[in-house]
């Protein structure tokens, strides 16, 4: 059979130091998952609660060095730098001693919301997909295999905007740890390998504007950098 239009070309991210790309199949994203965001966000989050779970399209992934259009129907969008665990292995109802056998690689990842649109989400008990996806709104820097460098359990983490530095922790503090993660999500849904996770992200996300550089940063994963326009 023949596509009654144009195929969309398959969004790919580089991996680092290598030729090859990681197909990108699903993005997943993890809420409430580092304990000072979740307070200061007033969602709350412990380790015996369940995460935010959510889904964004494959066509809001940005490429380290893109640049993101600042997308309509807001006056705040924020950055949150996050961890990025990339699924090189399918599988379902994964236990977590066994998940880590299931990652690819980690990179640094930028969960774009559209702030104002989430609070109007919350306000009317609405889905929050608009605020999380739009055109652009996943940025992903070059994928870390874990044959390379492991899976990291600590490491720093930040983003700074114009130099100045906006978020600050390390992946350490994660609630829900990288095996605790894949585990529970493949009890959701059969994980597949090109299925990227956000991991959630720290305390200190502010609002960024036409004209800013992003830059983020995690300790033996990687960097990420875009341009706002």
């Amino acid at each position: 059979m023949n596509a009654i239009f144009p195929l969309w070309e398959l969004p790919c991210i580089p991996i680092a130091n290598s030729d090859g790309t990681f197909p990108v199949r699903r993005i997943y994203t993890i809420g409430r998952n580092y304990a000072d965001h979740a307070t200061e966000t007033g969602l709350g989050g412990s380790a015996g609660s369940t995460p935010g779970i959510s889904l964004k399209p494959t066509d809001s992934l940005l490429l380290d060095g893109g640049v993101l259009s600042y997308p309509p129907q807001t006056q705040h969008l924020d950055p949150e730098v996050e961890m990025v665990v990339a699924i090189g292995r399918d599988g379902e109802d994964i236990a977590p001693k066994d998940a880590l056998d299931h990652v690819f690689g980690y990179a640094v990842g930028f969960d774009m919301i559209r702030r104002d649109v989430m609070h109007d989400c919350i306000a009317n008990e609405h889905s929050w997909d608009l605020c999380k996806s739009f055109a652009g709104a996943s940025p992903v820097g070059d994928i870390a295999r874990a044959s390379d460098i492991g899976h990291p359990v600590t490491g720093e983490i930040s983003l700074k905007v114009g130099g100045e530095i906006r978020q600050h922790g390390d992946i350490s503090q994660l609630i829900w740890k990288t095996a605790d993660i894949v585990s529970r999500l493949s009890h959701y849904s059969r994980l597949c390998a090109g299925d990227i996770v956000f991991t959630g992200t720290p305390k200190g996300p502010k609002p960024v504007y036409r004209g800013d550089t992003l830059i983020g940063r995690i300790a033996g994963i990687g960097t990420l950098e875009i341009g706002i326009a």
